[in-house]
């Protein structure tokens, strides 16, 4: 069983949404299911990702750091594979705030990097493995 069933965002744009995040969760092998009023994506297995437009225009972008969102982290196979992601959120118009690199202060093993979309949404990619995989 998922831990999370759904995560849903508030976006300012969903199309400009959806050119950034559609690639990068396309990568992860999720399917885009488009809807009336939004947008989502899952793979059938784990959480499913919804975006959906606000309820007051213009009351973005969220900034990272203040109640609220903080950062959603994606458990990657391997460190190659957080480098490919990467540079996919890259050339989707993402804005790198840490590149790929070993966080000894989490562990000796963990290796990620951050991305920022236009509405201020912080993503991470993580390969985190267990200590007797390393």
């Amino acid at each position: 069983m998922a831990l999370i069933d759904h995560l849903g965002l508030t976006v300012e744009d969903v199309p400009s949404a959806i050119a950034q995040w559609d690639p990068v969760l396309t990568a992860l092998g999720y399917i885009r299911h488009d809807a009336e009023v939004g947008v989502s994506w899952s793979n059938g297995t784990q959480t499913e990702l919804i975006l959906r437009p606000p309820r007051e225009p213009g009351t973005g972008p969220h900034v990272h750091g203040r109640v609220g969102w903080q950062h959603l982290a994606f458990d990657i196979a391997s460190p190659e594979e957080v480098d490919r992601l990467h540079g996919i959120a890259l050339d989707a118009g993402w804005i790198a705030v840490r590149d790929p690199k070993l966080y000894p202060r989490f562990n000796d093993r963990y290796y990620a990097s951050f991305v920022e979309d236009a509405n201020g949404i912080r993503i991470e990619f993580a390969y985190n493995p267990p200590r007797d995989a390393h």
